[in-house]
C-alpha cells in the first residue's frame, strides 16, 4: 500500500506563486508514475502535470510554461510549483500515483490507484 499525503496550499493573488508537495509513504519502491490532478466545485478532475521515474514530465496545455512538476526520490516527495496563478485555477490539488509507467496514457483518474486527500489553492483576483 501507498498513502499520500498533500500540503502546501493556500492562498495567494493572480499571477503569485505557490508550490505544493506530497509526501509518499509505504511500498512506494514500486510507484513508477506519479501526477497531479485539480477539482473545481462543480467540475470534472483534470490532471495538470506526470513525472516518470525516470524524470520525464507531461503538462496539460493549460499550464505548459508556468508550472514545474519535480521529484525528490530520497524524500519520497512530490512537488508542483506553480507560478503565474490564474484565478480560474482555484481548485483542490490531487496528488495521485500508480505502479506503471506514465507512457502514453496518464490523465485519466481511473488510472491512478492511490490518491492523496489533496490541498486547496485559492487564487484572488
Amino acid at each position: 500500500q501507498v498513502q499520500l499525503v498533500e500540503s502546501g496550499g493556500g492562498s495567494v493573488q493572480a499571477g503569485g506563486s505557490l508550490r505544493v508537495s506530497c509526501a509518499a509513504f509505504g511500498y512506494t519502491y514500486s510507484i513508477d508514475c506519479m501526477g497531479w490532478f485539480r477539482q473545481a466545485p462543480g467540475k470534472e478532475r483534470e490532471g495538470v502535470a506526470v513525472i516518470d521515474s525516470d524524470g520525464s514530465t507531461n503538462y496539460a496545455n493549460s499550464v505548459k510554461g508556468r508550472f514545474t512538476i519535480s521529484q525528490d526520490n530520497a524524500k519520497n516527495t512530490l512537488y508542483l510549483q506553480m507560478n503565474s496563478l490564474k484565478p480560474e485555477e482555484t481548485a483542490m490539488y490531487y496528488c495521485a500515483a500508480r505502479h506503471s509507467y506514465c507512457g502514453g496514457s496518464y490523465w485519466g483518474t481511473y488510472e491512478y490507484k492511490y490518491w492523496g486527500q489533496g490541498t486547496q489553492v485559492t487564487v484572488s483576483s
